[in-house]
């Protein structure tokens, strides 16, 4: 048929009435023949089919009539045998083929662009290997295991790569055999002395406890012997695990098991889960146990946890404002107020380490932040620092923003440049709105305060998990071709600004490592040396990053090497990880470095140096303390600060990634010029890296 005698515009054909209506007849028969001949989803009676298609016409029916409602049943029949051949196809196709993404809606947008979803996402959940003992456990997209494993896939080239299955942890039967031991109560004056370390070690980083009440009831215990209420022995037992596991080194003879670990099991073995009326000091208990849960390694339970005492929150009406008529006392006020915005802190952080979805939107929380009480005096005996506690629900905020828009598989009509753009204009806001006595001193970075640090690291790791899908795309495509003019200046800016931020937190970390002030035992300093190393390890493939990243990488692997064989769990668990991408990384090296085409083509990747390890030596104390005489700032790739009162890096502070030019130009990039300048920035070709995980 002649294309120039008609076209389509949203259906109608551009022809003459008549000619049109003899034109949509004549291709409705056609169609309805074929369609009613290659059609096998149900059987057609050939007596039946006559009578159907046979014009209803009699001696008292116009002939125009007669045509109109005959053309009327041809197109409810065609659509009917559309629809059956459509959905007789698809069914076949599902058979063939169960990676098939089902029909979106109109309306709904194209996940299959990659403007839209994050790079990471593939278009299955992922899951280790199935194991028919136990049910599959889900790894989330945002977890930083789950991307180094995307990154080994890329440096093997293998897209079977597997996750590695986290193994070092305390496994339930250790916890239950450490519960049924017989833990009796310390003697009055360890008892003082463990609660004070565990207030000053994580008291004034999250509220979990009214710190001078609690010191009271412990006096009032020993005083009248109360030692059988169940509701005190569970919150101080988890309390005492807290100030073991600051204050003691590992128990080798026990199988290098966590200090502190007995009374937590003993804690968590009496703690009521649920309880049908809760009460505050039952989800005190309950944070301290998801806290610690993370000394552990066991995240799924510290997930547990926190949900519960979500969940129990929730039925008392935390998420809300108390009349005062029903809770005079402003002390008691404001510490419901906390233990509500602590757990919200809980959720949102936990849940983005495990790339689990938040438990409850923003839209549902009704309660005033956090203030101070009056007089001072009695504000500063039982609580921390408010401004603190605000920055870090904050922060809290934007992290779980940052897990639901960057790694769920929600649908969002903006690009997915869009909502980094957002994200980061709030982390922007947030590091610029910092109260001056939050803001990390920079000339000498020991002198900061553990809380101040922690806040900033935390920072830093919440930039990383926004930009690192860009950073591992931009790698991939200068793999394919070392010319940066291919790859936009947005993809370039938001790689920088992940480098940037894992560099700061590695000065921050070494630099307490060197002076002995590292907790062994934290899961959160291990975790964040392990993110940032992956980010430094791609950092020293490509032309924005430096040959030294690669020398900090191997650092940190060091420094996660010492704090496994201290203890600690979690940095076994990521040392393991980093020898894995270790190996990975030299053989890549060697295959760019050895094969001529790979390295005249590709010259990012023979350019990466080859970097000896700097020699760590080993610990046995509380905190890890490194022999200056092997370890100097000369050796380290990024100068650090020693306590001598000068920069660890000139100019190099944590809004650094957001004075950048090239930043400031992207934040100020309208939504219309994010999504129509640069709409495809082609990230990978889901169907042969990210969906065949196999695993």
């Amino acid at each position: 048929m002649n294309r120039r005698r008609y076209s389509r515009v949203s259906g109608p054909f551009r022809e003459e009435p008549s000619k049109r209506r003899t034109f949509v007849a004549l291709h409705l028969l056609v169609a309805s023949a074929v369609t009613n001949t290659k059609s096998n989803a149900q059987e057609i009676n050939p007596a039946s089919s006559v009578n159907r298609w046979a014009a209803p016409t009699n001696a008292n029916t116009p002939v125009e009539t007669d045509r109109s409602g005959y053309l009327d049943e041809l197109v409810l029949e065609n659509r009917r045998l559309r629809e059956q051949s459509a959905l007789a196809t698809q069914t076949e196709a599902d058979r063939e083929d169960p990676e098939a993404i089902p029909p979106q809606p109109a309306d709904a947008p194209d996940e299959s662009n990659t403007s839209v979803r994050n790079p990471l996402i593939g278009d299955r959940a992922w899951f280790h290997r199935y194991d028919p003992s136990a049910p599959p456990i889900y790894v989330g997209e945002a977890a930083c295991t789950a991307f180094a494993t995307r990154f080994r896939r890329f440096l093997t080239g293998n897209n079977a790569t597997a996750h590695i299955p986290r193994t070092q942890y305390v496994e339930d039967e250790s916890i239950a055999e450490a519960s049924t031991a017989n833990i009796q109560w310390p003697s009055l004056q360890q008892a003082r002395l463990l609660v004070k370390i565990a207030l000053r070690q994580v008291g004034y980083i999250y509220h979990l406890v009214l710190h001078k009440s609690t010191l009271e009831k412990l006096e009032e215990i020993y005083r009248t012997e109360d030692f059988e209420c169940t509701v005190n022995k569970c919150k101080f037992f988890a309390l005492f695990a807290f100030g073991e596991a600051y204050a003691m080194r590992a128990e080798l003879s026990a199988g290098s098991r966590v200090p502190g670990t007995a009374y937590f099991a003993r804690s968590l073995s009496l703690v009521q889960v649920p309880p049908e009326r809760t009460s505050i000091t039952h989800l005190e208990t309950l944070l301290l146990l998801s806290l610690f849960s993370y000394y552990l390694n066991r995240r799924h339970s510290a997930l547990v946890l926190i949900g519960t005492a979500m969940r129990l929150g929730l039925s008392i009406g935390l998420n809300h404002n108390i009349p005062e008529t029903q809770l005079i006392d402003p002390v008691e006020r404001q510490h419901r107020v906390r233990i509500w915005w602590t757990i919200y802190v809980f959720d949102r952080m936990w849940a983005s380490k495990m790339g689990q979805p938040s438990q409850i939107l923003d839209e549902d929380i009704h309660l005033d932040m956090p203030s101070n009480v009056s007089p001072a005096q009695l504000h500063g005996d039982q609580f921390s620092d408010t401004d603190y506690l605000k920055a870090n629900i904050e922060l809290a905020r934007i992290v779980g923003e940052t897990t639901a828009k960057l790694y769920s598989r929600r649908k969002y009509s903006e690009t997915f440049l869009q909502r980094v753009q957002k994200l980061l204009k709030a982390l922007k806001n947030w590091v610029e709105t910092l109260p001056e006595h939050l803001r990390l001193n920079e000339e000498d970075l020991e002198l900061n305060r553990k809380p101040i640090s922690s806040l900033h690291l935390a920072f830093n790791q919440c930039v990383i998990l926004a930009t690192r899908p860009i950073l591992l795309h931009l790698l991939i495509k200068l793999s394919e071709s070392n010319r940066t003019s291919d790859i936009s200046q947005p993809v370039l800016t938001l790689g920088e600004a992940c480098i940037h931020a894992a560099r700061h937190s590695y000065s921050i970390i070494l630099t307490k490592w060197i002076n002995a002030s590292l907790p062994v035992f934290g899961y959160f300093h291990a975790h964040y040396l392990f993110s940032l190393a992956l980010v430094l390890a791609m950092a020293s493939f490509l032309p924005i990053g430096s040959p030294s990243d690669l020398g900090a990488f191997e650092t940190s692997v060091e420094v996660l090497r010492y704090m496994s064989e201290n203890g600690n769990l979690a940095a076994a668990e990521f040392y393991m990880n980093l020898e894995q991408v270790k190996e990975c990384l030299d053989r890549y090296r060697g295959m760019t470095t050895t094969n001529p085409h790979t390295s005249t083509s590709n010259p990012t990747h023979a350019r990466i140096p080859s970097v000896e390890s700097t020699p760590i030596p080993a610990v046995s104390t509380g905190t890890a303390v490194p022999n200056p005489s092997i370890l100097t700032p000369e050796d380290e790739p990024y100068p650090l600060s020693m306590g001598t009162g000068t920069a660890a890096v000139p100019g190099f502070t944590t809004a650094i990634t957001f004075l950048e030019p090239t930043m400031q130009d992207f934040l100020a990039q309208s939504d219309f010029d994010l999504g129509l300048l640069h709409p495809v920035d082609t990230f990978l070709n889901e169907d042969s890296f990210y969906t065949s995980q196999r695993i």
